[in-house]
């Protein structure tokens, strides 16, 4: 019966959505100089850089398909997405399979990184809310922002990195 009354109570007390724990693991990841981070039950798998077949109209920042294990999967390059100076693949240059989910869209893809670094637990007192730049800004595909050490690490919200109508043309890159 206690379990119960206390159930009740917690739902009660529940925050809203809106500030509702970050803590967990998160895959980091670097772009650049600067150190992102995914929750890590948004990824499917890590694969090597691999051939990427270009498909005719696409917008820059998709940049192309990859056949893995027999299906098609569009890949993003969060480089182009993120309006940053575009730089060759390494040996370290991997694609992280994500599944996105926005509004009824619902779509496995890769996301280009320029390094995979390591899984990272981070703490509700670890996590602030991302910077608010003004109006003309937007934070959406930030959940916040981590702090480990001396580092800085963006949270993002995978199903807001790309807005509903750059998804319908991710969808189209499936031959």
């Amino acid at each position: 019966m206690s379990v119960v009354v206390n159930s009740v109570v917690s739902a009660v007390h529940d925050p809203p959505a809106a500030v509702q724990s970050l803590s967990g693991k998160y895959l980091t990841f670097q772009l650049l100089q600067e150190v992102y981070g995914l929750a890590i039950l948004k990824v499917q798998e890590i694969i090597g850089i691999m051939p990427v077949t270009k498909v005719p109209r696409m917008p820059p920042f998709v940049r192309g398909v990859i056949n893995l294990r027999g299906k098609i999967i569009p890949v993003i390059d969060l480089r182009v997405q993120f309006g940053l100076q575009g730089q060759d693949d390494t040996s370290k240059t991997c694609i992280i399979v994500v599944q996105v989910h926005r509004g009824e869209h619902r779509i496995t893809m890769g996301i280009l990184v320029d390094e995979v670094a390591e899984v990272v637990d981070l703490k509700d007192e670890q996590i602030e809310p991302p910077p608010a730049f003004g109006t003309t800004v937007s934070t959406d595909f930030l959940l916040g922002m981590g702090k480990l050490a001396q580092k800085v690490v963006m949270l993002l919200d995978i199903d807001q990195v790309l807005s509903v109508e750059q998804i319908s043309l991710v969808q189209q890159a499936n031959p």
